[in-house]
This record gives C-alpha cells, sequence and structure tokens, in this order.
C-alpha cells in the first residue's frame, strides 16, 4: 500500500508541473449553435494530454484527441453573438481563450431558414421532436374550454406546438401552459425561443434564401399560415407515409375548401397517430382532433388518405430546423 500510495504521489507531482499549452488565446467562430475546434492543447513536457483530464468553462463544451499526443478544445457556439472567456483547467493550472462569436448568416440548404435556427445535435432534434409531439397530443386530450384561443386552425396548432417545443420548459412556461405534469423530457439546448437573432419572429413568411437583413425586413414573422408554413418552413420528404418519424407533417391541398392548405402531426412512438385541427366549422369554431394514421389511410373520404394515389395529398413533410436528419 505504501509504494502504491508513493506511485500516486509522484504521478500528481509530476502531473502539478506540466503545463496546459494552447494554439491559440483568441479566436472567432460563428454564432450558428454548431460545434467548433477552439484551440490545440499539449502538456509543456513529454506526456500525453489525456482529453478526459481537461474541464472547460465558459459554454458547453468537450475536449477530444488530437494526434501527437495533443487534444482539441471544441465548443458549441451560442446563436447571438458575443465574446466568451473559457478557462482550461488541467491538473493545478489553468489557461484562457477569449472566443468572439461572431454573426452568422449561413444558410447552407438555401431554404431561407439561417444556420443557426437548424438544431445540429442529434440530442436536440430528438427533444424537439418530443416536445412538438406531446404538445400536439396535449391539445389533442384536452376539453375544448381548456385549449388555448390561438389554436382556431391547423396551421395555429402547429405554430403553437413548434414555439412551444423550442421554449425552456421551466415552471415560469408551465404556469401559461394547459398542462399539470411536464413530461419527463430533456429540452432543446442550442437555444431556447425567443432568444435568437429573430426573437420571437420564428417562422419564414417570404421565399429566399437566408440574409442578415431578413431579421429587420418582415421576412420572419411569429404568424404563418398553412401554406406559408409548407412552401417556406418545411421540406419534403416523401410520399410514403411509412417513412416518416414523428413531428414529421402531413400536408394536403383542397381546392374545393375556402382555406384549401391543410395540416397534421405525426405522433406517437411509431408515428401511428396524426393530430389536427379541423379549423372552423358550420356550427362552430372547430376542434382538435387525434386520428389513427391506418384509419386516415382508410378514410371514407378518399380525399383525405395519406397515399400516393391521392392528388389531394401533397406529401409528408420536415420542418427545415431538422434539416441534419435527413444526410
Amino acid at each position: 500500500m505504501l509504494a502504491v500510495g508513493l506511485a500516486q504521489t509522484a504521478f500528481w507531482l509530476h502531473r502539478s508541473h506540466q503545463r496546459l499549452v494552447v494554439s491559440t488565446h483568441e479566436v472567432s467562430l460563428p454564432a450558428d449553435g454548431g460545434l467548433h475546434p477552439v484551440a490545440e492543447l499539449r502538456l509543456s513536457g513529454w506526456r500525453a494530454l489525456a482529453p478526459e483530464d481537461v474541464t472547460i468553462e465558459g459554454v458547453r463544451s468537450r475536449v477530444i484527441a488530437g494526434t501527437g499526443g495533443s487534444a482539441i478544445a471544441m465548443a458549441v457556439s451560442p446563436v447571438n453573438p458575443g465574446s466568451v472567456r473559457l478557462v482550461l483547467k488541467y491538473g493545478g493550472n489553468r489557461t484562457s481563450v477569449l472566443v468572439h462569436f461572431a454573426p452568422d448568416e449561413s444558410d447552407r440548404f438555401g431554404d431561407g431558414t439561417p444556420d443557426f435556427l437548424r438544431l445540429h445535435a442529434a440530442e436536440d432534434r430528438a427533444a424537439f421532436r418530443g416536445w412538438l409531439t406531446a404538445l400536439a397530443d396535449t391539445a389533442a386530450a384536452l376539453p375544448k374550454e381548456r385549449l388555448p384561443h390561438e389554436i382556431d386552425d391547423c396551421a395555429a396548432l402547429l405554430r403553437w406546438c413548434y414555439r412551444g417545443a423550442l421554449h425552456a420548459h421551466d415552471e415560469a412556461w408551465q404556469a401559461t401552459m394547459p398542462i399539470e405534469t411536464l413530461p419527463p423530457l430533456p429540452s432543446v439546448e442550442q437555444y431556447a425561443y425567443p432568444f435568437t437573432p429573430l426573437g420571437a419572429n420564428l417562422f419564414r413568411v417570404r421565399s429566399g434564401t437566408y440574409q442578415a437583413e431578413d431579421a429587420a425586413n418582415g421576412n420572419f414573422g411569429q404568424f404563418a399560415d398553412a401554406r406559408t408554413l409548407w412552401q417556406e418552413n418545411t421540406f419534403f420528404l416523401t410520399r410514403n407515409v411509412a417513412a416518416a418519424r414523428p413531428g414529421d407533417l402531413l400536408f394536403y391541398r383542397q381546392l374545393e375548401q375556402n382555406s384549401p392548405y391543410h395540416s397534421m402531426i405525426l405522433t406517437g412512438r411509431a408515428h401511428d397517430w396524426a393530430v389536427y385541427h379541423t379549423g372552423p366549422t358550420a356550427t362552430g369554431p372547430g376542434e382538435v382532433r387525434r386520428v389513427a394514421l391506418d384509419d386516415l389511410v382508410h378514410h371514407p373520404d378518399s380525399r383525405w388518405r395519406p397515399i400516393s394515389q391521392n392528388t389531394n395529398f401533397l406529401g409528408v413533410y420536415r420542418w427545415n430546423i431538422l434539416r441534419e436528419d435527413f444526410r
């Protein structure tokens, strides 16, 4: 035991004399919510640097193995511009890197949605889907008198679920919602609505690739009807509902109706349910319904069947912020 103790003491004394050396002390990164390398890390002595021996404070981060005994400090950019000093710790010593997060105008898919809104981490995309579908199912289960007044048609249901899925799900938010108990779901970490460069204006309302001036020129708004959600905020996935995932959307065009565009949210573990708002009817404001997908496929009115032979069915669509699920 004495020999083991002496060996451990020697190790920590040796480690305490190793200085953490960083390749840079100042760097600029895009404020796009993505994971980026910040600096290469090495020890001043001969030892290889184990990534797990380094901790970083300042933003969400990780350390990965580099080459030749080095390590790489990685940071998740926020979506709002600013500067942060990252503190890197190794043993008893520390150093820092000043990181400037610059405004980012990237729109890699050219669909009008800025990359800072796209959810880059698989965990965030799963969290968004979980909350979107949970909120849709919640709306379908609520008695009419408890349904939020803003949900008055199918597009309003989509907007309500979309915003709610991107919120911080804390007590303050819950107090504004018709939810007794929060589901055991993680929240999206990349950003929380409305704290992005676009503020509360989540939805693209005019065609075009994203430009820096879009935040001020009315190309984004808090309101978007079903057609705008379909054309500007989602992308075509398939006409085969079997290839869909929970949180994907069904869109229809019923030209014989006053409001021809209609949408539904797929929910359930196997995306085997569809939730939608009927829109106003001749007898009232309409309601939110939840129907088994199999029943919808065999709907007595063929206009509503989500099958490729139905020309009224536009297909299965996915939110633009989930583009990276399609790679």
